[in-house]
């Protein structure tokens, strides 16, 4: 085995100088996305879940199926859809706006159906308790019911927001210059792997940290942890 030709060619320093500061630009356009895409996900879905609360079952039935539509469709079909499919009506977005909508909806679905249930996991009593004290509906579900309910919902929430920022890989397919995108142009005017494997090492760079700090925030937020 010629390992000097193995490292030639996944590893070349020439190669990595030349084609680093453009994946940077793909790696700034990967975050400025997903915080995006989590800011606007999560806002979305619990707007859905309070909407769901207080609506009327008409409503309440469109709300379960417009999210279990986004939660069953693969994330690549709707990029494909937007991008492709509504031009034909006249309809023109970016390749930044398909996938931020894109990413955002499913955030929204999945993130919707998980604080449903946190809301739901909190007894009646509380409701109950909190009323026989003179607070409001509204009031009660702004101070008891959903500061309980967020803690429940922290670790499935955390979890889903990182599974979908990293579908901001899906950009590749429509064009969008994001780190997946840099990294394969650059793999086909080089002939060499050598920028697929630094995308890959600043994938790592980028998530590991937010894992670490999603795993703190499970713990702090968990049933029983100290303040």
């Amino acid at each position: 085995m010629d390992l000097s030709g193995l490292s030639d060619l996944f590893l070349n320093p020439a190669v990595a100088r030349e084609y680093l500061p453009d994946l940077l630009r793909g790696a700034w356009i990967t975050i400025y996305v997903s915080v995006a895409v989590i800011g606007a996900g999560l806002v979305f879905g619990l707007a859905l879940a309070l909407l769901r609360l207080v609506s009327h079952p008409v409503i309440v039935w469109l709300i379960r199926w417009w999210v279990d539509c986004f939660r069953a469709v693969p994330p690549l079909a709707v990029v494909l859809l937007l991008y492709f499919g509504l031009p034909s009506i006249g309809i023109m977005m970016s390749a930044p706006w398909v996938l931020w909508l894109t990413l955002t909806c499913i955030l929204a679905a999945f993130a919707e159906e998980i604080f449903w249930a946190g809301i739901s996991a909190v007894g009646r009593g509380q409701w109950e308790a909190a009323r026989s004290t003179g607070l409001t509906s509204s009031q009660t579900l702004r101070d008891v019911v959903l500061p309980q309910a967020f803690r429940l919902c922290v670790p499935p929430l955390t979890n889903r927001a990182l599974a979908i920022s990293k579908n901001t890989a899906l950009g590749t397919a429509i064009g969008m210059p994001e780190l997946l995108n840099e990294a394969q142009t650059a793999l086909s005017f080089s002939g060499n792997a050598t920028p697929l494997i630094l995308a890959s090492l600043i994938y790592l760079i980028i998530f590991i940290p937010l894992m670490s700090l999603a795993g703190y925030f499970e713990k702090r937020m968990s049933w029983g942890a100290r303040r």
